[in-house]
């Protein structure tokens, strides 16, 4: 993996040396309990766009975040305008009417931080540093039947799936360097059972925020949830 700006540059070569690094953490093993006497963040769901094609109502009662060209962007306020903000976009099939139980539906995801306080393109000094320890992703799906599966997991230090020459430490992944925040270009989803109608995607980052610039003694471990519910069509006959 490696970085994606969700605002300025875009390093497209660091993007594509990361990707064989993605393709053997399908299947990971599951979500651990959050760490003893870290904070958490209950993220809010965003409110899912209308769309042309009736995408978010066929009648199955599954509601999809996923907007209708299969993107959509999850922010949590980890401190006063502190804000940690998750992409995620489909990548095969990229629209999401097409995701249905059988073959392989895959995914990409960013994470990236922004310091309101502070201009854009000010210096690292000057910004609240956030640093990312681990993500991890658990899922469960809605059947027409009532079983309920966990076909998808994911987990991953992030300094694991990016080059050796980015901003690190201890505490993690630095999420708000030049070099921008954590990028996962592709990882799949493989096949569902047959009346799967959705899946629900749970998000775990567990990050490490400084309380103040510059201030090496004010960092606070928190773990950020996000939810991603994404419907699963039937396919027509």
């Amino acid at each position: 993996m490696t970085y994606r700006r969700t605002r300025g540059t875009v390093r497209a070569a660091a993007a594509i040396a990361a990707v064989a690094a993605i393709s053997g953490l399908t299947g990971c093993s599951q979500l651990i309990d959050t760490l003893n006497g870290a904070e958490t963040v209950q993220a809010v769901r965003p409110t899912p766009q209308a769309s042309a094609d009736n995408d978010l109502d066929d009648g199955s009662g599954f509601e999809s975040q996923f907007t209708r060209d299969g993107s959509v962007s999850l922010s949590s306020d980890v401190a006063d305008g502190l804000e940690v903000r998750l992409d995620v976009w489909a990548y095969d099939p990229k629209r999401t009417m097409q995701w249905h139980p059988d073959g392989e539906k895959s995914l990409g995801f960013a994470v990236n931080v922004y310091d309101h306080r502070v201009d854009e393109k000010a210096v690292l000094t000057q910004k609240r540093r956030v640093y990312l320890s681990q993500i991890a992703i658990t899922s469960q799906t809605a059947q027409a039947s009532n079983q309920i599966s966990s076909p998808f997991q994911f987990t991953a230090d992030p300094r694991t799936l990016v080059p050796t020459d980015t901003l690190r430490s201890e505490r993690g992944l630095l999420l708000n360097s030049f070099q921008g925040g954590l990028l996962v270009p592709q990882t799949t989803i493989n096949q569902l059972p047959a009346d799967t109608q959705g899946i629900t995607l749970q998000f775990a980052l567990t990050i490490a925020v400084e309380g103040a610039a510059n201030d090496d003694a004010s960092f606070q471990q928190q773990t950020v949830y996000q939810v991603l519910p994404i419907r699963i069509h039937p396919i027509e006959n």
